[in-house]
């Protein structure tokens, strides 16, 4: 089944009692400016045809599995590290959209590598295209810069 648009949070009664993770964090943490700066929409509208309209349980949010494959490429670490990482960061929470803080993993970490399988390799593709047009905008590299690492 399609994945549910927003993370899978506590229900939003008891979210009334609980301060936003916004409320808390340095805005001007490099992976909240990344937060912003991703076009996390692309994602959801690529993927979209992996998953069935209406049989099985709904899918783990997009930006979620997004979010998580980025932080583990960037830390380099394991789908188990990653998720048990994830738990008590919410810095990288707040990355992978949730708005409050999480006490629950986010996934099995099994859940990833089944993600990966069923995107695909060539469909993975898009989260670095994402990397170099966020790059290329921010102007952290060129084309000429592109270009001279290839030789």
């Amino acid at each position: 089944m399609k994945p549910q648009n927003s993370p899978a949070s506590a229900p939003r009664q008891f979210q009334l009692f609980q301060s936003r993770l916004d409320s808390h964090l340095n805005l001007d943490h490099p992976l909240c400016h990344l937060a912003t700066a991703i076009q996390w929409s692309r994602f959801d509208e690529a993927y979209v045809a992996f998953y069935c309209e209406d049989t099985g349980a709904p899918g783990l949010p997009t930006r979620l599995m997004v979010g998580l494959q980025y932080l583990k490429y960037t830390f380099d670490l394991s789908d188990e590290e990653l998720v048990l990482r994830w738990l008590e960061n919410p810095y990288w929470q707040y990355f992978c959209g949730e708005t409050h803080f999480q006490n629950d993993f986010p996934c099995d970490a099994t859940s990833l590598g089944v993600w990966r399988r069923r995107i695909g390799d060539e469909k993975l593709k898009l989260i670095l295209a994402e990397t170099i047009r966020i790059a290329s905008e921010k102007k952290f590299v060129t084309l000429q810069n592109c270009c001279q690492l290839k030789t």
